[in-house]
């Protein structure tokens, strides 16, 4: 699989610590997730006047779960500023709600999460979008931690639905088995996984066919002194490949016509 933080391209907005990679997740068993958002912003020549912003939080990171960061990129001037003091989380690293993140370009806000919007527009005093398409949902990647159930949260559609994305699989007994539930509900079932540790299925959700690739060799072959990571990948419509190398992008204003893709690194807590 191609490495998901290349497929983002230089256009995207790490509210981050650079010097922190992904690298460190075996060091330290806290769930982190990067979500990628495919925005309109005026200015930027890339052919249909739409940008990547993305946005990757790593919670031991926001010592500072207040304040705002400026940058410029293609001649625009850049303001992204977040309220993380009174977030609400649960299992994953995405904050529940009691939270905003915004990205103003040139004093347009393009992209806005949470549910403390009227805070974020007062405190930034920033237009709305000029475009009736908003910011879409398209890629995310998370790593996450556990023994045999490894759950997070997935969105197939443009509809903002999101769905209880649940992994299990009990690599101790000697007849393993991988299942992938949705909504609780078992979709997808691997039998004989140590003969079948990497492949490729197709699941239905809300009508929507939604590919799996699946790469758990890690978690049978690997070195056992070492932190062992399965790799899944969830992808509807067109691949997140395909979407970020095309110099010319759809002209269509449905939001589902990009797709969804996910990455999930699956870490096993001895």
């Amino acid at each position: 699989m191609k490495d998901f933080t290349s497929c983002s391209g230089e256009n995207g907005v790490q509210i981050a610590d650079s010097s922190s990679s992904s690298s460190n997740a075996g060091k330290i068993s806290q769930n982190l997730v990067i979500c990628i958002y495919r925005c309109c912003i005026r200015g930027v020549d890339d052919s249909c006047n739409r940008s990547l912003c993305k946005v990757e939080i790593k919670p031991w990171l926001f010592t500072k779960r207040k304040g705002s960061k400026n940058l410029e990129a293609y001649s625009c001037n850049i303001d992204v500023l977040w309220d993380l003091s009174s977030a609400k989380f649960g299992s994953s690293s995405e904050p529940l709600g009691g939270f905003y993140v915004g990205v103003v370009v040139d004093k347009e806000m393009v992209l806005l999460l949470g549910d403390m919007k009227k805070e974020a527009f007062r405190k930034t005093n920033a237009a709305s979008p000029s475009s009736s398409l908003g910011a879409v949902f398209i890629a995310k990647k998370e790593h996450v931690f556990g023994k045999r159930t490894f759950a997070t949260k997935a969105q197939f559609s443009g509809d903002g639905k999101t769905h209880d994305l649940v992994i299990e699989c009990d690599t101790s007994v000697s007849d393993p088995c991988l299942s992938v539930c949705v909504d609780g509900k078992i979709l997808m079932q691997v039998n004989r996984l140590h003969w079948k540790f990497r492949g490729n299925d197709t699941i239905v959700v809300n009508r929507i066919s939604v590919e799996v690739l699946w790469d758990v060799y890690s978690w049978f072959f690997g070195v056992p002194s070492s932190p062992r990571n399965a790799v899944f990948m969830f992808r509807t419509c067109r691949s997140v490949e395909k979407t970020f190398s095309l110099t010319q992008v759809p002209t269509s204003s449905k939001p589902q016509s990009f797709g969804f893709t996910m990455f999930l690194y699956a870490w096993k807590n001895e």
